[in-house]
């Protein structure tokens, strides 16, 4: 029986809250879609990736009532609409999606990330220290987060009442409003001392926020195996397949290549040109690609590098490909790629940076379904999937994740894993 559904609204977001879950021996699974037989789901926890950050907020909205709804009937006793840890996509929309088709009097809202650095001070939401609309994530190229007040977001896409509280501590009344409560944390202990007050009340059936919040979910709802997930034994040979512009993502891949990874950069046209990896020229391109991955077991693969990124704008610009599609395009063409190399020997184990090119990744290969397996780092989960009848592994992060070191720390880690694992590295 499901005893939690999480609502997510892209790719990575699912894993890196389903994992927290599945790293704890709960039956967990990631579905693509928002059509979900809840009587044949073989879970305790069931991840949907409803894929509607990218959609409009009327959109978003009916896609979550209708899944929250869904969920209701089937008697799913807990519902968590996860959201993004930088407050980006149709936030607003969907929290009021989730507490109007639960017919409940209020959502409570955890929106900070403590062990990423995202947390929730006097209602304003903080990326490593500054308001998130002076962090990167307030310069997206596509979607800018405009609001570093949450209620003043959620109020943008909602006519429900947001309201802002403190972390709760024990003893602490729950808040007597209804609507969207909003709840400050700077640390994981706020998380659960906030979690425990609100579920002391009856108050978490329905509840909101990312993967920070997830973390201490199992704990507080009593979801939990006893026999957590070990590292399973991965191939040391690592290509990173790079579709996130966040610049933290820039600087780990600066760092990577530094330490000896070898960067291969995609062209305007190899990215833009919607059947290039199927065209003749790019059976060169590709013999190009392997030989790069034979000679070195490090490998990154990047449709986002600012060097190129003028140039890529250029050329879509020249032939009228509007932003929103170049976004679209980019992913799709990766997806392409990495379905071709799937069935090349020459690839390893496979990391995929950003929700969106993950997406396009697995849907190239024809997989709907994956299931996390455990946290490699804070934010970076490893998920195996069936392909062609054999058990595949790939590793999963946001752009906005990480220390400048990661790829390089990951490598090793990785490459402990195995006893053929790299040697000088």
């Amino acid at each position: 029986m499901i005893l939690l559904l999480i609502i997510a609204d892209d790719f990575t977001g699912a894993l890196d809250t389903g994992v927290q879950f599945a790293a704890r021996g709960v039956r967990t699974r990631v579905v693509v879609g928002p059509k979900v037989n809840f009587a044949a789901a073989q879970a305790e926890v069931l991840v949907v990736n409803t894929e509607t950050r990218h959609l409009t907020t009327r959109q978003a909205y009916d896609t979550v009532a209708q899944l929250t709804a869904q969920a209701d009937r089937a008697g799913v006793p807990y519902i968590y609409k996860k959201t993004d840890s930088a407050l980006r996509g149709n936030i607003g929309a969907e929290l009021t999606a989730l507490l109007r088709a639960s017919g409940r009097r209020q959502l409570p809202f955890l929106p900070a990330f403590p062990q990423t650095g995202r947390v929730t001070v006097d209602g304003v939401h903080l990326v490593d220290g500054v308001p998130v609309t002076e962090s990167p994530f307030g310069a997206d190229p596509f979607e800018p987060v405009q609001h570093s007040v949450v209620t003043e977001l959620i109020a943008e896409q909602s006519d429900v009442p947001a309201h802002s509280f403190p972390a709760l501590t024990y003893g602490d009344p729950v808040p007597e409003e209804e609507g969207i409560l909003v709840f400050d944390a700077d640390s994981p202990a706020d998380l659960l001392s906030t979690g425990r007050q609100l579920l002391n009340h009856d108050g978490l059936h329905i509840m909101a926020g990312c993967a920070g919040f997830g973390a201490v979910l199992p704990e507080l709802l009593g979801i939990a195996a006893d026999a957590p997930r070990q590292t399973p034994e991965l191939d040391p040979r690592l290509l990173v397949v790079c579709g996130s512009v966040n610049p933290i993502t820039v600087i780990q891949l600066k760092a990577a290549e530094k330490a000896g990874f070898t960067h291969i950069h995609l062209t305007p046209e190899q990215k833009l040109e919607p059947g290039h990896w199927q065209s003749p020229q790019a059976r060169a391109e590709f013999q190009d690609i392997y030989r790069r991955l034979e000679e070195n077991p490090l490998c990154i693969i990047d449709a986002n590098d600012m060097e190129a990124n003028a140039l890529t704008e250029a050329y879509a610009s020249a032939r009228g490909i509007q932003t929103e599609d170049v976004r679209l395009r980019v992913a799709r063409s990766i997806g392409h790629l990495v379905g071709i190399l799937f069935t090349s020997s020459a690839l390893g184990t496979l990391l995929i940076t950003g929700g969106d090119t993950l997406l396009q990744c697995m849907e190239c290969v024809d997989v709907r379904e994956l299931e996390p397996v455990c946290e490699l780092e804070e934010g970076v989960v490893l998920s195996r999937f069936t392909y062609k009848g054999r058990c595949r592994y790939v590793i999963s992060k946001s752009g906005g994740f990480g220390r400048e070191t990661l790829l390089i720390d990951l490598a090793r880690k990785i490459s402990r894993t195995t006893k053929q694992g790299l040697k000088n590295f």
